[in-house]
């Protein structure tokens, strides 16, 4: 059975005890009471005290809040105070002080970000690389080489060799005219409504930005004026309102679970139970599309990790829908343009795809699974060998891990469309082969595609 399955099929039945379990207002654990504390789940539900005999025992984050954990090592409850956990209205001077709206820019709030990190190796524990385990390396074209459909073949990881914007634009740079970054955070916006991704929004007007805003008038034919702010607004207002809305943090959004970090060796990832987020700021962010640094920056001083929180967050709308027939990656725009079967674009992502040392392919491939939430299976026999790693290792599913949370595999063996761990860094940035597209931009497209769909590759 695979690991995951049984370690899924153990939290479930661990929550199910704990859920079936009499309340006990004064239950007493480790010989302290728990008046002050509440113990929460991942879906925000709250667990009054351990029956006897459940498999799970407790660790503790690296703030010193305690987690218990089910014998699969995954988060059972988070242990938060019943001050912060229960909602709490909002002082009236965040509204009143909002930098966001403010005339006078936004200037440079402090922020701390507090509360529970879990899913982590306990921060007294000193952490000592494993040895991999001792098998040969296998034969990709034998009949018993692993295909799963629940890991990613082998893309290896993103090189930074340099920002790709200080290449010659092969678009007219577009200029705005004195511009705030709200105006910019409502162009963003309104381009990834329409189906035309500006990547990670975050009030810039970047190459990323310029991209889109071609593509948008090549799906339309339509000119789009991005110095015509009054227009950008009402086309909002008529395809779901504001580009910022408020939004209030849940008991779930809270409990997590959480990793403390991501550690950048392979065979440490793969100790870890995911490759989950690693605060709820960065869990928001990819959820609303945000730079995770800009949804602190709307937001100074809020405690993110307190449920019943009011935080401001752009309002993308829903993920585009369709059939997608035919997908063309653009290696000189660093762009992937999606097609239906009447040739009408669908949608437009900003990717990395590619570099000079690993180049992607040329020409046709085809897609040949799609995969969400994937593992990944770690091989330098096929690729490359990260830092002293030199067997294969299977690193959990998750938002964080190497191929973020979709796999895509093509025709090509080890070539795919997948996420990332790090949207900021998309169409700014090379790969070793594959395309690299944010999280929310590969899951919209999985959802279009099906085995068999045309993939070309344009220099």
């Amino acid at each position: 059975m695979n690991r995951f399955l049984k370690s899924g099929m153990s939290l479930a039945a661990v929550v199910l005890a704990l859920a079936a379990a009499a309340p006990v207002a004064d239950a007493q654990q480790n010989g302290r009471r728990q008046r002050d504390v509440v113990m929460v789940t991942p879906d925000g539900a709250i667990i009054d005290y351990v029956p006897p005999g459940a498999d799970v025992y407790y660790s503790r984050d690296r703030n010193g809040n305690r987690v218990l954990l089910d014998s699969y090592g995954n988060v059972v409850a988070t242990e938060m105070r019943s001050s912060g956990y229960y909602p709490r209205p909002p002082a009236r001077e965040a509204y009143d002080n909002d930098p966001y709206y403010a005339d006078n820019g936004y200037g440079n709030p402090r922020y701390v970000e507090r509360g529970a990190v879990t899913g982590s190796i306990p921060r007294d524990a000193e952490i000592q690389r494993e040895p991999l385990y001792d098998q040969p390396y296998p034969d990709a074209n034998a009949e018993n080489y692993p295909q799963s459909e629940d890991y990613a073949s082998i893309e290896p990881e993103q090189s930074f060799p340099g920002d790709l914007q200080t290449q010659p634009p092969l678009e007219p740079v577009i200029t705005l005219k004195g511009k705030s970054k709200p105006e910019i955070v409502a162009i963003q916006v309104f381009l990834d409504r329409a189906g035309v991704s500006p990547g990670v929004i975050d009030g810039h007007m970047g190459s990323n930005v310029t991209k889109a805003i071609y593509a948008y008038e090549q799906m339309t034919g339509e000119r789009l004026d991005p110095n015509n702010t009054d227009a950008i607004l009402e086309q909002l207002r008529l395809s779901g309102g504001l580009p910022v809305t408020s939004y209030t943090i849940t008991p779930a959004d809270a409990a997590g679970p959480y990793v403390a970090a991501i550690p950048e060796d392979y065979s440490q990832k793969a100790l870890l139970p995911s490759m989950a987020y690693t605060s709820t700021t960065e869990m928001l962010a990819e959820r609303f599309h945000m730079d995770e640094a800009f949804l602190k920056e709307m937001n100074p001083g809020a405690d993110f990790t307190v449920p019943g929180t009011i935080i401001k967050v752009v309002n993308p709308g829903q993920a585009k829908s369709g059939t997608v027939a035919k997908i063309l990656a653009d290696k000189a725009k660093k762009q992937v343009f999606a097609y239906d079967a009447t040739g009408a674009l669908v949608a437009a992502y900003p990717a990395s795809i590619g570099s000079s040392d690993t180049p992607s392919p040329s020409g046709l491939v085809n897609v040949e699974r799609v995969a969400l939430n994937p593992g990944y299976t770690y091989n330098p026999k096929i690729n490359f060998q990260q830092g002293a790693n030199d067997r294969i290792l299977n690193i959990p599913p998750g938002p964080n891990g190497p191929v973020g949370t979709v796999w895509i595999a093509l025709s090509r063996p080890t070539y795919g469309i997948h996420g990332t761990p790090e949207p900021s860094k998309i169409g700014r940035t090379q790969s070793h082969g594959c395309i690299r597209l944010t999280n929310w931009d590969a899951t919209e497209l999985a959802k279009m595609v099906k085995p068999g769909v045309t993939v070309q590759f344009v220099d």
